[in-house]
C-alpha cells in the first residue's frame, strides 16, 4: 500500500495533502479532491444495478483520477437527474427531460439513453426504462410528427405563440428530420439488443406510418406541404424565411428540414447529414417491418424512400473543395448551391460513422473530416484551452464538448483520441460535468451547466474505450 493510499484510507487526504507530507505541517501543496457530484442515492430519479456495476468496473481501470471522477459523474447523469418513469396500466412510460429545460426532445431522449442500451438485455429494470422511452416517443409522434420537443402533459410553453400549428402538448414545434430518425434508431437498437418486439404495437406502427408520410410530404415533390414556422424574434436562426416555408429548393428526392439538430434554422433546407441519417434509419425501419412485423408493403415503402433520398444525396450532395477535394457539404438546395461547414450537434458530418451512415474509412468521409477539423470550417474554433467544432447556436469561439466527444468516437487514431480526452478533462471548469459549449480560451465561460446528453455521451466514449482500447485509460493524461 502506497503512502498516499494509507493517508487516504486514514481520512488524511480530505484537506488535499500531497502524499509524503505530514498532516501537521502547514506548508503543503494542494491537490484536487474529487468528491462525487451525483445526487444522493435517495434523490436519484432512476437506478440500475448494471449501470452502477459498469461505473465501478470502468472507474477502477481509469488511471487518471480526475478523468475517472468525471466519468462517474457523467455516465449516470441521465438516470440520476432526468428520468420521470411510470407504468400507467402496466405499460412503461419514460419522460426524459434534457436537463435544465423541463421538456423532452425526441433527439435528446434517444441520445441520452443510448449508452445504456448494451446493458439492457440482462437488466429488466433498464429494459423497462428504454421501452418506456419508445412508448413515450410513439405518443409524441402521434401528437405531432413535426414537433421536436414535448411537454409531459398539455401545459403549454413559452413558445405557444409561434406562428405554426401549436398544441398545448408541445414545448416547441421546430421541424427537424433527425427528430423522426432518432426514435427509429432507439427502437431498432432496442429490438436488436433485447429481442423484445412488444414495443412494436399498433400505436407504434401508426407512428411509423406517420414518419414515412411526413418524410414524403417534406420531399415537396408537388407542394410545400402542411408545415410552416415563424417566430417573432430578433434571432434570425429562430425563425424560417419566406412565410415560414424556408428558402427555395429544387425538388430532387431529398427531404426538407426547417431546422438543424441545434434547433437553428437551415439556410439551405436540404440538410445533408440529416438526410443521410434518414436513409440509414429508413432501412432499419424496413428491417423491423419485414423481419418482425411481416409487413412487406411498408418495408418496401421504407426501402423505396431510402433509395430515393440516397440517390439524391449522391447526385446533389457532393462538393469540390480546393484543398480537400470531394467533400460532403452541410446543406444544399438542389440548384447547385452548397454550405460548406459543420455543426457540433448530431447528426453532423463528423458523426456519420457514429450513426452508422458510413464507414470511417470512406474516402469522402475522410476528406470531409479533414475539412471539418480545420480552419476551413467556419465553425471550428481553436484557442488556448481547446479546439473543436462549435456552431452558430451559441455564437463564435464556443467549442462544444459534443463535437470533441464525437471526434474521439469516430477516430481510430490513438493520439487523436488521447488529445480529445485531455481537452475534455481540461475544460469541465471544475464542475465534473460536460457543458453545452465553452469559450475556446476560457472553459469557465460555458453554457448550460446541466446538459445530460453531453454528459452521457462522454460516458459512452469512456465505456467504449474501456472495451476496445483499455490501455488508453490506464495512464495519466
Amino acid at each position: 500500500m502506497t503512502r498516499r493510499e494509507i493517508l487516504k484510507a486514514a481520512g488524511l487526504m480530505t484537506t488535499g495533502l500531497v502524499a509524503g507530507v505530514h498532516p501537521t505541517i502547514t506548508a503543503f501543496a494542494a491537490v484536487p479532491v474529487f468528491k462525487s457530484m451525483r445526487p444522493k442515492v435517495h434523490e436519484r430519479k432512476f437506478s440500475s444495478e448494471s449501470v452502477e456495476a459498469t461505473i465501478a468496473s470502468v472507474k477502477r481501470d481509469i488511471a487518471d483520477e480526475e478523468l475517472g471522477w468525471i466519468f462517474e459523474n457523467c455516465y449516470p447523469n441521465t438516470l440520476d437527474t432526468t428520468v420521470q418513469f411510470a407504468e400507467p396500466g402496466g405499460k412503461p412510460d419514460s419522460f426524459i427531460i434534457t436537463g435544465d429545460i423541463e421538456a423532452m426532445w425526441l433527439r435528446d431522449s434517444t441520445a441520452q439513453v443510448w449508452p445504456y442500451l448494451p446493458l439492457a438485455k440482462d437488466d429488466k429494470k433498464l429494459r423497462a426504462l428504454l421501452a418506456g422511452v419508445i412508448n413515450r416517443q410513439t405518443k409524441c409522434i402521434l401528437i405531432d410528427p413535426y414537433a421536436n420537443a414535448f411537454n409531459r402533459a398539455a401545459t403549454g410553453s413559452q413558445w405557444e405563440r409561434d406562428l405554426t400549428d401549436m398544441k398545448k402538448e408541445l414545448h416547441e414545434r421546430k421541424w427537424e428530420i433527425d427528430s423522426l430518425c432518432y426514435p427509429i434508431r432507439l427502437a431498432h437498437g432496442y429490438w436488436k439488443t433485447t429481442g423484445d418486439s412488444s414495443v412494436f404495437d399498433a400505436r407504434w406502427q401508426e407512428a411509423m406510418f406517420l414518419v414515412v408520410k411526413t418524410f414524403r410530404e417534406q420531399q415537396r415533390r408537388k407542394s410545400r406541404g402542411p408545415y410552416r414556422f415563424q417566430r417573432v424574434t430578433p434571432v434570425s436562426a429562430d425563425t424560417v424565411p419566406l412565410g415560414g416555408y424556408g428558402n427555395p429548393t429544387k425538388p430532387c428526392g431529398m427531404i426538407h428540414s426547417a431546422f438543424r439538430p441545434s434547433d437553428d434554422a437551415c439556410i439551405f433546407p436540404y440538410l445533408v447529414p440529416s438526410n443521410a441519417f434518414a436513409v440509414h434509419e429508413l432501412r432499419n425501419l424496413s428491417e423491423i417491418c419485414s423481419v418482425e412485423l411481416r409487413d412487406k408493403d411498408v418495408a418496401r415503402q421504407c426501402t423505396e424512400l431510402a433509395d430515393e433520398v440516397n440517390a439524391a444525396l449522391t447526385s446533389y450532395a457532393l462538393s469540390s473543395h480546393p484543398k480537400y477535394g470531394p467533400i460532403w457539404p452541410y446543406e444544399v438546395d438542389g440548384f447547385g448551391n452548397a454550405l460548406l461547414m459543420d455543426d457540433a450537434n448530431v447528426p453532423s458530418l463528423l458523426s456519420l460513422p457514429y450513426l452508422g451512415c458510413c464507414d470511417v474509412s470512406d474516402p469522402t468521409y475522410k476528406s470531409t473530416r479533414a475539412f471539418v477539423l480545420s480552419e476551413h470550417n467556419p465553425y471550428f474554433f481553436s484557442g488556448a484551452a481547446a479546439e473543436g467544432v462549435g456552431g452558430p447556436h451559441v455564437g463564435l469561439d464556443m467549442v462544444w464538448p459534443l463535437g470533441i466527444t464525437i471526434r474521439a468516437l469516430t477516430s481510430s487514431d490513438e493520439q487523436e483520441i488521447l488529445h480529445c480526452l485531455k481537452m475534455l478533462k481540461a475544460t469541465h471548469a471544475g464542475t465534473g460535468f460536460m457543458h453545452e459549449a465553452f469559450h475556446k480560451d476560457d472553459p469557465k465561460r460555458f453554457t448550460r451547466k446541466w446538459f445530460a446528453w453531453a454528459n452521457t455521451l462522454f460516458g459512452e466514449l469512456i465505456v467504449k474505450l474501456h472495451t476496445e482500447k483499455p490501455h488508453l485509460l490506464n495512464r495519466d493524461l
